[in-house]
C-alpha cells in the first residue's frame, strides 16, 4: 500500500491484475482504481407534485444521499480517484447546484415532513462533497502537494467560477466560515482562478445591460457599453412586455444579485476584482434606471394571481436590498478596511472614497436607499476621524447632497437608524457543528429574513426599504418578526433540544439574531456573562396583555356631558341627529325677554338725589387745613340756577323700554310735548336727517339744470324681457346705443372728475 508521509500524486500502489492475476504497480490516482457506481442526477420535485411525484422524488433523493455518503466513506486514494475519474459524480454535483431551490424559491418550503428529510440529506451530502474537494490535506498522512492539488481541481473543472457562485448561494446561510475557507484554499492553491474571475465579471455586468436593454433603458453617460440603437424607441419596456417576460426579468434580477452579494460577503478578496471593473458606478446607474421602472410595473399592472404579484414585489424589494450592500461591501473592503488598518496609502483610499459619494450624488433613489442602510454621515466622521487634515468644505458638500437626495424622492429620513453590532469572527466548531451548520441552512426559512443592517424585517412592499422594530410573541420589541423568530428557535432547538426556549430568546436578544453565533457560543462555552447567569431550561416567557387604550387614552373632550367613555348616562334632549327644527320668524320677533333684562338697567338713570341727608351723629367739623386760594374767584356765581345742558337734552326712557304699565310717565311725557310744541324751542339738531338734506340737493340740481337748459337723459331698457320673448324695437336700439357710447364715461374721464374734485376742495392741491 501507499508509503506514511508521501502526497497522494507521488504514491504508487500495488494492485493484482491482468491475465495471470500478477501484481502490478500503478499511480495512487489512476482510472482503473475507480470503483463503478452511478451517481443520478438531482431532479427538483415540480412544485405541485402529485403522490406519485413525490414518491418518485424521494426514492430519487435517496439514491444520491446513500451514494455520497458512501463517497465520504471512502479513503483518502479511493475518494480522489472517484472524484477525478466518474463523469457521472460530477454530473450529479451540477445537477444539484443548478437546480437546487435557492432562498427564495417557493420550493425552498418543504411540502412534507419527509421531503424536507430527505432534502436536508441531500443537501448536506453535496455541502462536505464539495468540501472534502476543496480539501488538499486531511491529515499528516493524507494530503496532496499544493501545486498539484490545485492544478488537479483547475485541469479537470472540479470547481469553477460559476460553481463557486452557487456553492455562495446555497450554502452560505450558516456556512459562512466554512466557505470562507475552502473558496480561500482553493484561490490560494491556484491563482489562476483570480483571471478567471476577472473575466466574469465583465460577463456579471452584462446581465444589467441584457435587463436595461429588456426594458427598453440604457445606462447614461460613459457606463453605457454600447451606444443607444436607433430602434430602442420599439422595443418593449416593463409595463408593455408580456407578464411571462416580466416575471423571468425579475426573477433573473433577483437570482443575479442574490448570488453576487452571497459571493462578496464569503469572499470579500473578490471585491478587488469587481472593484477594479468599474462595477460600483455601474451599479449605482443600474439601479437608478431600472428599479424605477420595474417597481411601477409590479405596482401597477393588473395580475390574476394577487400572490404571484405579492412575491414579485418581494423579489423586487430583495434585489434592491441586495444591490446597496454590494456597494457597501466593495467600499468597505477597498476603500474603508484599508483606511481603519492604517497604511501609507490611507489619503488614496479615503480620495477614493469621497469620489465614489460624489459620483452617487446623482443618483438620487440609489443614494436615498444607501443612506437608510448605511448612514453615509458615519463613514464622512470616520474619515474625519483617521483623518484630521481633510477637507470640511467637501465634508458638508455630500451631507447636503444626501439630504437633497432625500427630498427630492420625496421621503422622509427615518429619525433613527438601528446599526446591529458586528458579530466577533469565532472560528467554526467541528464534527457536529459543520453537519448540523448544514443542515441547518436548509431548516431556515430565509425567505423575509434580513442580514445584518436590514433591521430584520419581512421585506413587504414599501416597508422593504424601512427598519422599524417589531413586537414579538412574547411582547418584547425584537428585530424579527413571529414567523422569522419561530424559524430561528426551530434551527436552534435541531441541534440543542435540552435548551429552554426562554433561554434561547435571550441568546437571540443578544447577538441579534444571529443563530449561527448562538449556537457557536453555546457550544463553546463563551456566552455572555448576563447569559450564563441565566437557567438553560428557562421556559418561554407568557405573552404580556397589551394595556387598554382607554385607560391611557387623553382628549380634551375628556369629562365633558357627552364622554360616553368615562360617563354611563348622557343627557340625550342634548343631543340632536338630522337638522333640529327651528322656531319661527314670528315667535322670535314676539320674544321680549331681553328687553325685561335691561329695564331694570336703564331704570337705575332715572333716580336723581337732590338732597343728601346726614344722620344724627355725624359732625361737619371745621378744617383747619382747608384751601383757600381760590376763594375770591365766584366760582358759578354767574351761571343760571339749573343747568342748561339737562334743559336742552331732559332724560328720557327709550322707546323699546316704555310700557303701558306706567300712565304716569306717559302723562309725564305728553305734558313735555305739549309744552315743546306751545314754546316752539328750536332744539339743537347736530345731526341733520339725511333724507332732508337729499331732498335739497336735488331740488339744487334741479334748478342748476333748468337754468343752464339742461336736458336728462331718456331711460333707457337695455334689459328687457326674459329670454325666449322676444325683445322690442326699443330695446334693440337702446342696446347698440349703449355698447356704441360705451367709451364716453366709465373711466375716461378721469381728468375732468379729477378737476371736479379738486374745485370742491376734496383734493389739497
Amino acid at each position: 500500500m501507499a508509503c506514511a508521509r508521501v502526497p497522494l500524486d507521488e504514491q504508487q500502489v500495488t494492485e493484482p491484475g491482468g491475465p495471470l492475476g500478477r501484481e502490478t504497480t500503478m499511480p495512487a490516482l489512476h482510472p482503473d482504481r475507480k470503483e463503478e457506481r452511478f451517481f443520478v442526477p438531482y431532479k427538483p420535485l415540480p412544485e405541485d407534485g402529485s403522490p406519485a411525484q413525490v414518491e418518485e422524488f424521494l426514492e430519487h433523493a435517496k439514491f444520491i444521499a446513500e451514494d455520497l455518503e458512501w463517497l465520504l466513506a471512502l479513503p483518502h486514494d479511493k475518494f480522489w480517484c472517484q472524484v477525478l475519474f466518474d463523469e457521472s459524480l460530477q454530473k450529479c454535483l451540477d445537477s444539484y447546484l443548478r437546480h437546487a431551490p435557492r432562498g427564495l424559491d417557493p420550493a425552498s418550503l418543504p411540502s412534507s415532513p419527509a421531503v424536507a428529510d430527505v432534502q436536508r440529506s441531500v443537501h448536506r451530502a453535496v455541502f462536505m462533497t464539495f468540501l472534502r474537494m476543496a480539501t488538499h490535506k486531511e491529515s499528516k498522512d493524507h494530503f496532496l502537494t499544493p501545486a498539484v492539488f490545485g492544478e488537479i481541481i483547475y485541469e479537470n473543472f472540479l470547481f469553477d467560477i460559476p460553481k463557486v457562485l452557487d456553492l455562495c448561494v446555497l450554502f452560505g446561510k450558516g456556512n459562512t466560515q466554512l466557505l470562507h475557507k475552502m473558496i480561500e484554499n482553493i484561490f490560494t492553491q491556484q491563482p489562476s482562478y483570480y483571471s478567471d474571475l476577472d473575466e466574469t465579471v465583465p460577463t456579471v455586468l452584462q446581465v444589467f445591460d441584457t435587463i436595461l436593454d429588456r426594458c427598453g433603458l440604457q445606462c447614461e453617460g460613459a457606463t453605457a457599453m454600447e451606444p443607444l440603437k436607433l430602434s430602442a424607441h420599439s422595443q418593449s419596456t416593463a409595463m408593455n412586455m408580456s407578464q411571462q417576460d416580466l416575471v423571468d426579468l425579475i426573477l433573473y434580477l433577483c437570482d443575479s444579485t442574490t448570488t453576487i452579494h452571497a459571493f462578496l460577503d464569503i469572499f470579500p478578496a473578490a471585491c478587488s476584482s469587481f472593484h477594479s471593473h468599474g462595477f460600483l458606478s455601474r451599479l449605482a446607474s443600474f439601479y437608478e434606471a431600472a428599479m424605477p421602472d420595474i417597481e411601477k410595473a409590479v405596482r401597477k399592472r393588473n395580475f390574476d394571481d394577487k400572490d404571484l404579484q405579492e412575491d414579485l414585489w418581494k423579489r423586487v424589494s430583495h434585489s434592491c436590498r441586495r444591490m446597496v450592500e454590494i456597494s457597501h461591501l466593495l467600499l468597505q473592503h477597498t476603500c474603508l478596511q484599508p483606511i481603519l488598518e492604517g497604511g501609507e496609502n490611507t489619503q488614496t483610499f479615503a480620495e477614493e472614497l469621497l469620489q465614489h459619494f460624489t459620483s452617487f450624488l446623482p443618483e438620487k433613489r440609489f443614494l436615498s436607499d444607501y443612506d437608510e442602510q448605511f448612514p453615509i454621515a458615519d463613514d464622512i466622521s470616520l474619515l474625519q476621524q483617521a483623518l484630521p487634515v481633510i477637507d470640511e468644505t467637501r465634508m458638508s458638500y455630500l451631507l447636503q447632497g444626501v439630504e437633497s437626495a432625500w427630498d427630492s424622492v420625496g421621503r422622509r429620513r427615518p429619525q433613527s437608524q438601528i446599526q446591529p453590532k458586528a458579530p466577533p469572527v469565532v472560528p467554526a466548531a467541528q464534527g457536529a457543528v459543520d453537519g448540523g451548520a448544514a443542515a441547518a441552512s436548509w431548516g431556515e426559512k430565509p425567505l423575509g429574513i434580513r442580514e445584518p443592517g436590514e433591521g430584520g424585517e419581512s421585506l413587504r412592499g414599501a416597508e422593504a426599504m424601512l427598519d422599524m422594530p417589531r413586537q414579538g410573541n412574547n411582547g418584547a420589541s425584537c428585530l424579527v418578526s413571529a414567523v422569522e423568530l419561530e424559524s430561528l428557535l426551530s434551527c436552534i432547538r435541531e441541534l440543542l433540544p435540552d435548551l429552554g426556549e426562554g433561554f434561547l430568546l435571550a441568546c437571540l436578544q443578544e447577538y441579534d439574531y444571529n443563530s449561527e453565533l448562538v449556537i457557536n457560543n453555546i457550544l463553546e462555552d463563551r456566552l455572555a456573562p448576563s447569559l450564563d447567569r441565566l437557567d438553560r431550561a428557562m421556559p418561554r416567557p407568557v405573552k404580556e396583555d397589551l394595556p387598554v387604550v382607554l385607560s391611557s387614552r387623553s382628549n380634551v373632550f375628556d369629562d365633558d356631558e357627552f364622554d360616553v367613555f368615562h360617563r354611563d348616562q348622557v343627557d340625550m334632549s342634548r343631543i340632536w341627529k338630522g337638522r333640529r327644527k327651528g322656531e319661527s320668524a314670528r315667535e322670535l320677533l314676539n320674544d321680549k325677554q331681553h328687553i325685561e333684562e335691561q329695564r331694570a338697567r336703564y331704570q337705575t338713570y332715572e333716580t336723581v338725589v337732590d338732597e343728601v341727608i346726614i344722620e344724627p351723629g355725624h359732625s361737619d367739623d371745621y378744617d383747619d387745613e382747608y384751601d383757600d386760594t381760590y376763594d375770591i374767584n365766584q366760582v358759578g356765581a354767574n351761571d343760571l340756577d339749573q343747568d342748561s345742558l339737562l334743559n336742552r337734552r331732559p332724560f328720557t326712557v327709550p322707546q323699546v323700554l316704555r310700557t303701558g304699565n306706567k300712565p304716569a310717565l306717559q302723562e309725564e311725557e305728553e305734558d313735555d310735548e305739549e309744552e315743546d310744541t306751545q314754546n316752539h324751542v328750536n332744539r339743537d339738531q347736530f345731526v341733520q336727517d339725511p333724507a332732508l338734506l337729499r331732498e335739497r340737493a336735488e331740488a339744487r340740481r334741479a334748478a342748476m339744470h333748468q337754468r343752464k337748459g339742461y336736458r336728462p337723459e331718456p331711460t333707457r331698457d337695455v334689459v328687457g324681457k326674459p329670454k325666449g320673448q322676444g325683445q322690442t324695437t326699443e330695446t334693440y336700439l337702446d342696446r347698440r346705443k349703449k355698447e356704441a357710447h360705451k367709451s364716453r364715461g366709465a373711466n375716461h374721464n378721469r381728468r375732468n372728475m379729477a378737476d371736479r374734485k379738486r374745485n370742491k376742495g376734496m383734493i389739497p392741491s
